[in-house]
């Protein structure tokens, strides 16, 4: 644990690392609820599970106050990037999850965890990916956000197609369990900051800490709910997860490139299909009423998305794109 809290500060120290400082904290926050599970399962009679819809709310909150209604005038200048964009991700990780549950011998609800992290709507952390990798951000944003905001109506129906033989799927209420984690948090940031617009400045500063903190805990408590399965299948939960992964960003940025988008769009659209909102996934297992079970893909997949993630955008960064190098002014 030790390790990694050191880990975490060298790499804050080093600009092309540092976006593995917060990996590095989670990694450290995961080996503390594998050694001590009981801190983060009950305290004084509250199951700490309790606490996962809302800081899912409250990290939804946070990106609704990033947002304005500026942010989706990029439907309509980029339709093409966007509107494929959100294809890819509707239709990659969802088929690549059932597959992998499909083959992997997992018990049923712990395969259902894998088909949800892959209907899941893009992660947070994809913007910041896009902006390191010298992508389309822009393009990126309206990704996340479309795909966040549809996760409601789309995200229920997918499960109940791809994973209803393996876990009971209540398509009507976990449509709603969304809406309340995701549409009313975010509705509710949009207005605060309307209202507060310009006068919110400590609010910006602010809510990534927020939200980091937010997701630490959430991994937290889902590892320690989840210990005993995770000490029995976490290896083979690891590949599956990896592999799921990496075959996003490779399927997204092909399917970008078949339909001949821009480098710089191809490199958005794989940041932005493989990478998945765990902590939403979390907030649903929890519904569920299955933290330990379903919940676990989502833990898994958090960090090692972070890393990937991390050190594909840090590979991108130092590769201008193609058309950049031949149009320097496309780059401004």
């Amino acid at each position: 644990m030790l390790f990694f809290v050191c880990l975490s500060f060298g790499f804050r120290s080093n600009k092309k690392l540092k976006g593995l400082s917060f990996t590095a904290i989670i990694f450290a926050a995961v080996s503390f609820a594998m050694y001590y599970p009981h801190y983060f399962l009950e305290w004084g009679g509250f199951k700490l599970s309790g606490l996962i819809t809302i800081l899912i709310q409250l990290i939804m909150f946070g990106m609704g106050t990033s947002m304005s209604l500026k942010d989706f005038a990029g439907v309509v200048k980029t339709p093409k990037g966007v509107i494929l964009g959100i294809v890819a991700h509707m239709i990659i990780m969802p088929t690549m999850g059932f597959l992998l549950a499909s083959v992997s011998g997992l018990p049923p609800e712990i395969a259902a965890g894998i088909i949800l992290i892959g209907c899941s709507p893009t992660g947070l952390a994809s913007n910041v990916m896009s902006y390191l990798a010298n992508a389309n951000l822009a393009l990126s944003i309206t990704i996340t956000t479309v795909t966040t905001l549809i996760s409601p109506f789309i995200l229920p129906v997918q499960m109940k197609f791809l994973a209803g033989e393996l876990v009971e799927i209540d398509v009507w209420k976990m449509m709603w369990d969304i809406i309340k984690m995701v549409i009313f948090p975010i509705a509710a940031g949009l207005i605060f900051n309307k209202l507060l617009q310009g006068k919110s400045k400590w609010l910006d500063s602010a809510m990534p800490v927020v939200s980091m903190i937010g997701i630490a805990c959430v991994i937290t408590i889902i590892t320690s709910a989840g210990r005993e399965s995770l000490l029995s299948i976490g290896p083979l939960l690891i590949l599956l997860v990896l592999i799921h992964n990496t075959f996003g960003y490779f399927f997204g940025y092909w399917s970008a490139r078949l339909f001949k988008l821009p480098e710089r769009d191809c490199r958005t659209v794989a940041i932005e299909v493989g990478m998945q909102n765990a902590g939403l996934a979390s907030g649903i297992a929890k519904e569920m009423g299955k933290i330990a079970t379903v919940g676990l893909a989502a833990a898994v997949f958090g960090p090692l998305m972070n890393i990937s993630g991390s050190a594909l955008a840090s590979w991108w960064h130092n590769r201008q794109p193609i058309e950049s190098k031949e149009h320097p002014e496309k780059k401004k």
